[in-house]
This record gives structure tokens, C-alpha cells and sequence, in this order.
């Protein structure tokens, strides 16, 4: 087959795999983000490629996944562009943003240090062979420290909780911990570097000069470009032409220095306008495209770098430990940060059981990682494997935490139908 008709009926077949998925899932009272993240795995060498290996070499071969994977790379950058531009600073009364902070803090801390303390174990069995000790430990710091915002966001939409205490707690934290995890993330990339001391300067300064120029430069000329157009329901066409230049431009830049597009794309969303009328307008216009049909892409192609060698041996027992200092870290930090500004156990469980769901975030940091060269194909397994499966923690947790009354009463707020 000609490589059209292979990138068409790969994207037939992630598409159609993904949204089926997605609706099981979805009947358990799971979103559907963690089925298309099962479909990825699904068409992987562990299922397809074990199940039907000629199929599978036929639809997936090396030679037809870079253009997949330029695919996936477009649609990360837009995903975390929209990331970028939905940030808001933390709102409410004062003790809540202090609380915010608190959680957001002990929320990356707590993580951090029991990655730290993981990482000389994992970093014997797993380590690719020439990634130096410490871009390897403070990468692995940086994946235990992850919040899926999106999914956070998602969970708490569907189940009516987004005002309640613990959402608006949960949601105003995660806003901190992204946005210090991806700063941690730049770092880390910008010291792995390759091992060159020319390539970790090129990457510091070359990060430091983007970000002066998307807030000194760019931010005021969008500002200026995203004014309010009186008398149209939105913008004219060539505002959003203008709005893709720059992400694209930002990725590219990013991908120049040696950090990651993604990390570009999440800088210029977060340098425009704080005005809910763009946010809506992104959503509407780009968010489908990159939500719909980019990112099962992404997940497929992650699917690809799985294997099942990384559950041979002491595979398992490194899994349940990654689990459980992945876990741990996100409840007890984020719980003890709203313990300690005065919320009960209840609320401060909550919080902690939502602030663990990974989903598409931590995905999008391993694969980063996995293509820096800092992990392997077991550890990226194993990590995929965790984010997988906090994610789906994460509502079984918050029933358990918070309880099926609150959570019913929630939902009935909002005229929602509460799961069974």
C-alpha cells in the first residue's frame, strides 16, 4: 500500500478503536479520555501486535510512524496551547487561594521527593544506557508530580462538583502544580542536553529568550489583535490564522533550542488575553480538531513504544512500586496542603483523589521523556501503565473519600443523573 492509504486507515482504525473505547469506559463513569489512552495501548505490540503480528507489522510499521507522529506532535502542541490559555490564577476568598497554594506546593513536593528517593532503583534496572544520574532522577521526580488539569477539570464538570470545596480547591491547585511541573519539565530537558555543555547553555538561554519574547513582544501584539470586534458574534478568519501562526511558531522555536514544542505551544496560550470569549472561541475552533482526532493519534503512537518485556522478571513488582509512590505522593501531599489550611478530612481526601488522576497530561510528559532518550521502552511501559491506572483511581477514590451523597447531591445541583 502507498504510505496515503496507510496514514488513512491508521487514522481510521485509532479513530473507530478510540471512540469505542471511550464509550465503554465511559459506562463504568470513567471519561472517555482513559478509554482512547486503553485503545492506544490496545494497538500496541502487547495486544495487536501479539494478536494479529502481521496485521499489526502491516499497519504499523517504522517506516510509517513518522508521519503519524508529526500528526501526534500538531495535536500535543494545540492540546497544551489550549492548556496554556485556560489557566486562570486561583479565585475565591483568601483562605481558599492560600489553601490553593499550599496543595499546589505540598502537591509537587511530596512527589518530588519520593521520586528522588525511587529513582536510584529504578535507575539501576532501567536506565538507558549513557543518560547521566540526574536528568534520569529529576525526570522521574518531575512524572510523579504530574495533574491531569483537563481531566481533573472533566470529572468534576460531569459529576456537578466544580463549586464544591474540594473542585474549587482541586481545580485552583492543579493550576500551580501544571504550571510548576512544566517549568521543572523545561529544566530537566534544557539538562539532559545530550551530555553537551553547548546544547544544556543553547537550551537555558534559548528557553530564557522565548519566554521574553512571547511576554514582552507577543503578548502586547495579540492583545492588541484580540480585541473585541463590535458587532461580530467573533473574530474574522485571519485572527485565528494569525492564532496558529504563533503556536506553531512557539512549538517550532521551543523544538529549536532543544526543549519540546509542547512546551512552546503551553507558553503562548498562556501569554493571551485572560477573556472567557477566547477561551469559548478556542474551544470551539481548535479544541474538536485536536481533542477529536489528533490526540487518539497520541496515544496510539504510545501505544507503539509499549512492550510486554517490561512485565517480565521483577517488572510487576516495580510497577505496584511506581503505583504506590506515584499515589501516595499526590493524597498525602495534597490532602496534608488542605489539612493544614483548616479543611476536614473529608474535603481533604477529596482533593487528594482528584489531584491523582494523571490522564493526558502525565502521558504527554512520559513520551517526552521517551523521546529525550531519559527513559526506555519498559520504564516508558511501566509509567504508561501508572497513568492508565491512577486515572482511573481517581473516581472510584473520590466516591470512597468523599462519599455517594455529597457526590449525588452535587450532581442533582447541577441536574445531573448521578452514577450507579
Amino acid at each position: 500500500m502507498n504510505p496515503t492509504t496507510v496514514l488513512l486507515l491508521q487514522l481510521v482504525t485509532i479513530l473507530a478503536l478510540a471512540r469505542l473505547c471511550g464509550w465503554v469506559l465511559r459506562r463504568f463513569g470513567q471519561p472517555p479520555v482513559i478509554g482512547e489512552m486503553a485503545a492506544g495501548l490496545l494497538l500496541g505490540p502487547m495486544v495487536f501486535g501479539t494478536l494479529l503480528p502481521s496485521g499489526h507489522a502491516l499497519l504499523f510499521s517504522a517506516g510509517s510512524l513518522p508521519a503519524l507522529s508529526g500528526l501526534g506532535t500538531i495535536g500535543v502542541a494545540f492540546f497544551m496551547f489550549i492548556v496554556g490559555a485556560e489557566l486562570r490564577t486561583p479565585d475565591g476568598d483568601r483562605r481558599q487561594v492560600r489553601a490553593a497554594v499550599s496543595i499546589g506546593v505540598l502537591g509537587i513536593a511530596f512527589p518530588l521527593l519520593l521520586g528522588l528517593a525511587l529513582a536510584p532503583w529504578l535507575y539501576r534496572r532501567m536506565a538507558p544506557d549513557g543518560v547521566g544520574y540526574w536528568p534520569f532522577a529529576l525526570f522521574i521526580a518531575a512524572v510523579m508530580s504530574v495533574t491531569a488539569f483537563p481531566v481533573l477539570a472533566r470529572i468534576l464538570r460531569d459529576r456537578g462538583l466544580a463549586r464544591s470545596t474540594p473542585g474549587r480547591l482541586a481545580l485552583s491547585a492543579a493550576v500551580i502544580d501544571d504550571a510548576c511541573v512544566w517549568i521543572f519539565l523545561a529544566l530537566v530537558l534544557a539538562l539532559s542536553g545530550g551530555g553537551s555543555g553547548d546544547s544544556v547553555v543553547l537550551a537555558i538561554g534559548g528557553g530564557m529568550a522565548l519566554v521574553a519574547v512571547v511576554f514582552v513582544l507577543l503578548k502586547p501584539l495579540y492583545a492588541r489583535l484580540l480585541r473585541p470586534h463590535p458587532g461580530t458574534a467573533e473574530p474574522p478568519p485571519w485572527v485565528m490564522v494569525w492564532l496558529l501562526v504563533g503556536v506553531l511558531a512557539c512549538a517550532a522555536a521551543a523544538e529549536w533550542v532543544g526543549l519540546h514544542a509542547v512546551l512552546g505551544a503551553f507558553l503562548f496560550g498562556l501569554c493571551l488575553p485572560r477573556e472567557e470569549w477566547l477561551l469559548h472561541y478556542l474551544v470551539r475552533r481548535i479544541e474538536p480538531m485536536a481533542v477529536l482526532l489528533l490526540m487518539p493519534v497520541v496515544f496510539a503512537l504510545a501505544g507503539q513504544n509499549t512492550t510486554s518485556q517490561a512485565f517480565a522478571g521483577a517488572g510487576l513488582g516495580a510497577l505496584a512500586l511506581i503505583l504506590l509512590v506515584a499515589v501516595a505522593g499526590k493524597i498525602i501531599g495534597c490532602a496534608a496542603g488542605a489539612r493544614l489550611s483548616g479543611y476536614g478530612w473529608r474535603d481533604s481526601l477529596a482533593v487528594g483523589s482528584l489531584m491523582n488522576a494523571r490522564g493526558l497530561m502525565e502521558l504527554i510528559v512520559i513520551r517526552i521523556g521517551f523521546d529525550a532518550g531519559l527513559i526506555g521502552p519498559e520504564l516508558f511501559t511501566l509509567l504508561f501503565a501508572m497513568t492508565l491506572i491512577t486515572t482511573l483511581m481517581s473516581s472510584p477514590l473520590l466516591i470512597l473519600f468523599y462519599g455517594r451523597g455529597h457526590l449525588a447531591a452535587g450532581a442533582a445541583a447541577h441536574g445531573l443523573q448521578p452514577d450507579r
